[in-house]
């Protein structure tokens, strides 16, 4: 089922299906915010009034065409300026492939270091994505680049793959903020861990490195076993909840989220707008069956 999500995620011909249904395009507003800049500031609004963090997340990948990559740029300029304005409690994530990754090295890293810049005149951070494991190294290239000359930016790193024990000792040297994950790509087994089993296991080995680095680091699951692990965790080694935070995804496990909270947790939610929003939205759907249940049931109900 996963991979056939990962499959349809990249169907044109599937989406202009589903859209079709209205009840369908209702729906997706529980996980995206909708598609304007102004529709995901009202959202974020809305988690801050929960005592809940954000992270804008404007939708779009794999972008071919540099002009819509400088568009992007200047899209989250916008945003650290809607953050400022409104004094929102938020920073933003962005993907390399957004700001030219498949075209050029070169140019991804000056499009990602403007939004950086840009993001540290407001005292604000970038987290840079982790997309699919043939652009894992260029990732960190990138990001180590822009880490010897900034402090508010960090990384995603995903506990799917094999590799991710090593990156994680070298980018902890520089002192990086990791984003542990569980990972959404479809990968091949050569790259990734076939068994979620083995997955949940070095994510929970991952998550005790970081915590005990001593790094202001998020820890990204809505995996109540991978929250216990991380909570049993920090309080035998006397690490403070203010030394963390967890993250959840927008319209996921929303009472995960305020309980955490209401225990004295930092959450952080990424909240996802744009026009680019299916490919994200059927990657949500493959990580987690719950949700595919979910939409099938209120698709019926229209």
């Amino acid at each position: 089922m996963k991979s056939l999500l990962l499959y349809l995620s990249g169907s044109e011909g599937f989406k202009r299906f589903l859209t079709r249904f209205k009840s369908f395009n209702k729906v997706t507003r529980r996980f995206v915010a909708g598609e304007e800049l102004e529709e995901a500031v009202e959202a974020i609004r809305e988690l801050n009034r929960q005592s809940i963090s954000a992270s804008f997340d404007h939708l779009g990948e794999s972008i071919k065409v540099e002009s819509e990559t400088e568009e992007e740029v200047r899209e989250y300029l916008r945003v650290f300026d809607r953050i400022n304005e409104n004094a929102l409690d938020s920073n933003a994530s962005i993907k390399l492939t957004q700001l030219g990754l498949d075209i050029d090295r070169e140019l991804c890293y000056r499009n990602v270091r403007a939004v950086v810049e840009a993001a540290g005149r407001y005292n604000n951070f970038v987290r840079i994505d982790m997309e699919d494991s043939p652009r894992t190294d260029s990732t960190i290239e990138i990001f180590s680049r822009l880490r010897r000359e900034f402090d508010n930016v960090g990384i995603v790193i995903q506990s799917y793959l094999y590799r991710s024990e090593k990156d994680i000792e070298s980018l902890l040297e520089m002192g990086a903020r990791i984003r542990l994950c569980k990972g959404a790509y479809n990968e091949p087994d050569s790259a990734a861990f076939p068994d979620k089993a083995d997955t949940d296991a070095n994510y929970i080995r991952l998550m005790q490195t970081l915590l005990g680095s001593g790094i202001y680091h998020a820890i990204a699951t809505h995996d109540e076993k991978m929250i216990s692990a991380t909570r049993q965790f920090a309080a035998e080694r006397g690490i403070g909840p203010d030394r963390f935070e967890f993250q959840m995804l927008y319209g996921v496990r929303r009472d995960l989220q305020e309980q955490l909270v209401a225990e004295g947790y930092r959450m952080r939610v990424y909240v996802p707008y744009g026009r680019f929003w299916y490919p994200y939205f059927m990657r949500r759907l493959a990580e987690r069956p719950a949700n595919l249940w979910f939409v099938l049931k209120n698709v019926l109900k229209g």
